[in-house]
């Protein structure tokens, strides 16, 4: 693997079940235990694949129709159950539904038009986050020492 390909965050301990992830170009976005009273409106670990999964998509199905029209209304949502069996805690029954609409006019025909297509190839083929979850691609989890 190259450079070119690596994606990073580091994921630091701000407090008691909180956490704030930091990306290379300095991002960050706060997260932590839906238990935590103080960090109640914070997006849970589980929330944040959730979001991951409808934002990739988002971006990708938004380009192709955004060249066309700007859209009168853009929301995805994401949801899944999350169990606990014999293969430990998972989300399963992972749904991703767009609700889109364009105003009239000529680009917005064609926006209209190409949304579902937009929506498969972004599922099938684009979003990383989805192909990664459908592919079932092994994590490797180590402990430095220090």
């Amino acid at each position: 693997m190259t450079d070119n390909t690596l994606r990073s965050v580091t994921v630091e301990r701000t407090g008691t079940g909180r956490f704030v992830a930091t990306n290379a170009r300095g991002g960050t976005v706060a997260f932590g235990s839906s238990s935590d009273p103080d960090a109640e409106t914070e997006f849970t670990p589980v929330e944040l694949l959730l979001a991951a999964l409808a934002g990739c998509s988002a971006v990708d199905v938004d380009v192709a129709t955004g060249r066309h029209a700007e859209p009168d209304r853009f929301t995805i949502a994401a949801s899944g159950h999350k169990i606990s069996d014999d293969l430990g805690n998972r989300l399963t029954d992972l749904r991703v539904t767009f609700s889109v609409s364009f105003p009239d006019g000529e680009g917005a025909e064609r926006a209209r038009a190409i949304l579902p297509r937009a929506v498969k190839t972004s599922h099938d083929r684009l979003c990383t986050v989805s192909r990664t979850v459908e592919t079932g691609t092994p994590v490797t989890v180590t402990v430095e020492e220090g």
